[in-house]
């Protein structure tokens, strides 16, 4: 038999193509090869996702979410409620229709069925959710860092300075950190939501001409631009600043009051109801006349006849209609204001205790 000539290790292979033949060398070949599943990958490339799940959970978890999370529902639940009270209202303040309520809640009815008196509520949802979530928000944050900043300067017994023989010292004793707070509060709300304020008045007061939202946001801008969405803005926000101010210094100030002379700790459901309704029937009983100014100015372009500021429309109401016309609406204002101030706090009291106390959700 013939013997078969001992092999020698290739080093090359060759690889043919048509009439070509071409010197592979054998680590080229082996390079081209598949992996085997025992054999180890040349490299390996991994993207590692953090686990942001723990730092998202302490964040929902902290004081000033709960507290944004307790505003935005206690005023969704709130003006899901009352919603029919600030129709009637809105439309008695800007002079549509009847000017007493049992007339405006007849004509409503009359004209647009049952569902008239929650027009506009959709926007109306959309701009108290965030409104209530910045205001009661803001007023818990400022207070507490006024409060703080009042400790400290108090440590710190404030700055001094001599003026000859005369010692002058300043305190930040004579502030008070819930009136600073609630004018806070008002200011940076309106401020973020007043165009949504425009559109629910718009939709409230003419839905025949805003029958939609989009159709609302396009016909105003398209008349003024993205001013129109702020129109009424100087009004608001000095009408805002008492009535925030006295708002929210009179819920507290009752509150403390009231705790001291039961000698207790907290209100209950019921006394915060109540004690609420009280803070916002005073302050809507002081700055009602920049309540009126505002929403002439809000809405007097749909009439024609728009005062160019705040000062003009207060004295085309008393050339009008004479100083009882500065509190025309007043009773509605005060029928839908003081439930909703109750039901607000007590809401939101509860949320609070759910979301921060309790932790049930969060």
């Amino acid at each position: 038999m013939p013997q078969k000539s001992p092999s020698l290790p290739q080093k090359n292979r060759y690889r043919v193509f048509g009439n070509m033949a071409l010197v592979v060398p054998k680590e080229l070949d082996e390079l081209e090869k598949p992996f085997s599943l025992h054999s180890p990958k040349p490299f390996e490339i991994r993207f590692q996702v953090p686990d942001l799940r723990v730092p998202i959970r302490d964040f929902l978890r902290t004081r000033e979410v709960g507290e944004f999370l307790s505003g935005a529902l206690a005023g969704a639940m709130t003006k899901a409620v009352l919603a029919p009270l600030e129709t009637i209202r809105t439309r008695m303040v800007v002079g549509v229709g009847s000017k007493n309520i049992t007339g405006s809640f007849i004509e409503i009815i009359e004209q647009q069925g049952w569902q008239g008196l929650w027009a506009g509520n959709g926007i109306n949802m959309l701009r108290i959710i965030p409104t209530q979530a910045i205001e009661l928000g803001t007023f818990e944050c400022v207070k507490r860092t006024m409060t703080s900043a009042q400790e400290k300067w108090k440590q710190i017994e404030g700055p001094k300075f001599q003026i000859g023989h005369v010692n002058v010292n300043f305190s930040l004793s004579w502030v008070s950190p819930v009136a600073v707070a609630g004018a806070a509060a008002g200011i940076v709300s309106t401020l973020a939501c007043h165009p949504l304020e425009v559109l629910k008045d718009r939709l409230t007061v003419s839905p025949d001409i805003y029958p939609s939202l989009s159709i609302a946001i396009s016909k105003i801008y398209k008349d003024g631009g993205v001013g129109a969405f702020y129109a009424g803005l100087s009004p608001t926000l000095v009408g805002m600043l008492p009535y925030s101010t006295c708002y929210y210094f009179m819920y507290e100030k009752l509150k403390k009051s009231y705790c001291q002379s039961k000698k207790k700790k907290s209100l209950n459901r019921p006394e915060m109801l109540v004690v609420g309704a009280l803070a916002g029937f005073t302050a809507s009983t002081i700055s009602f006349p920049l309540e009126v100014a505002r929403k002439r100015l809000m809405v007097g372009a749909l009439q024609g006849k728009c005062p160019p500021n705040m000062v003009a429309a207060l004295a085309e109401v008393i050339r009008d209609e004479g100083l009882m016309g500065l509190y025309r609406g007043w009773g509605a204002s005060c029928l839908k204001v003081m439930p909703a101030s109750g039901i607000t706090w007590m809401f939101y009291e509860a949320w609070k205790d759910i979301l921060l106390v309790e932790k049930r959700i969060l």
